[in-house]
């Protein structure tokens, strides 16, 4: 381990130049006193490692040293597939791993190639999880994706909405949608997909699989949230959309407004258009649509344009009338209750 971390340490001189002892301990996360320890070893070792002081200081190598042991180890290959998603490869127990694959890589480069590499590493960041919502908590995804790497059973007991189930998977794949970790495995003879966050306890078998003859990941999940979403939406909605509502349509409803906003008819006077929108079930088409307020007004079908206008006639019923349990009595009887003087 210590040797690992020894040739990370020269690769972060090698590569950025100039580093302080603190900055040293952050990158491979140990405390000062080793990186002071580690840098003795080096110099020991015959590795140029020359300590400047003052504010400016730090520890860097003397001009023109390279080293060229930068052989890559199988885990650290891997990760390379992960480079543009550091926190996903974390996730999965990689993040070391990557970081030390990209060392050793920008290491390996001609100095203008790592310049390029840096500084494309500066200027775009990838973040997976969807905004204003937490991560799924994943404690068992590490152990999840090094059974999908080794090809082994998984005993798992997992959390569905109608209760909990204990299951042998052939673990497939794994995907990153929005932010959210799937798995995909079969189990009684047919794949499915199961939510990593929702497995409550997994274990290893030592057992291997023989994966599904022709089996592709990308092919079945593009298969899989086609039918996710032919199944969601079930109905159609006839809309008229304000201008404003036009492009709200696309943020509210994603991909499915985009194209109901590409075939709206043409639009009238006031700049309203009239388009056909898939929606969800009527409790749930309700509250999605209800977040277009103003802008946009169901003309179809009728129950669908009935449930709205129930809703918004209740809606329009509670605000109509004083906070509940704060009416004008209780105020009344609160300033009649003070103390006097």
């Amino acid at each position: 381990m210590r040797a690992d971390r020894l040739l990370s340490l020269l690769l972060l001189l090698q590569n950025r130049g100039r580093m302080t002892a603190p900055e040293l301990a952050a990158e491979l996360e140990v405390s000062v006193r080793t990186v002071y320890r580690d840098i003795d070893a080096l110099s020991a070792s015959g590795v140029p490692v020359l300590a400047d002081r003052g504010p400016a200081g730090g520890y860097r190598l003397t001009d023109g040293y390279r080293t060229r042991l930068t052989g890559l180890t199988d885990n650290q290959a891997g990760s390379l597939f992960l480079a543009g998603a550091p926190g996903p490869a974390r996730e999965l127990g990689l993040g070391a791993d990557l970081a030390a694959a990209q060392l050793k890589l920008q290491a390996a480069l001609p100095a203008a190639l790592a310049g390029r590499a840096r500084q494309i590493r500066d200027r775009f960041h990838l973040d997976a999880p969807a905004w204003f919502r937490e991560a799924d908590p994943v404690p068992h995804l590490a152990q999840i994706a090094q059974a999908v790497w080794d090809q082994r059973l998984l005993h798992a007991h997992y959390r569905r909405p109608r209760g909990e189930v204990r299951r042998e998977l052939r673990p497939l794949g794994l995907v990153l949608k929005g932010g959210i970790w799937y798995l995909v495995a079969a189990a009684e003879e047919a794949v499915r997909t199961y939510r990593v966050s929702r497995f409550l306890a997994v274990e290893t078998a030592p057992d291997g699989f023989e994966r599904p003859a022709g089996f592709e990941l990308a092919a079945y999940w593009r298969e899989s949230t086609g039918r996710l979403d032919a199944a969601l939406h079930q109905q159609t909605a006839e809309l008229r959309l304000s201008p404003l509502g036009q492009r709200l349509l696309p943020m509210r409803f994603g991909a499915a407004g985009a194209r109901a906003l590409a075939d709206a008819g043409p639009a009238d006077a006031d700049g309203w258009v009239r388009l056909r929108l898939p929606v969800e079930s009527e409790a749930v088409a309700v509250g999605d649509l209800l977040r277009l307020g103003t802008e946009a007004e169901v003309l179809g079908p009728p129950e669908l344009r009935r449930a709205l206008a129930e809703t918004v006639t209740a809606l329009a019923g509670r605000y109509a009338c004083p906070p509940h349990g704060r009416d004008g009595q209780e105020e009344r009887d609160g300033q009649d209750g003070q103390d006097g003087p």
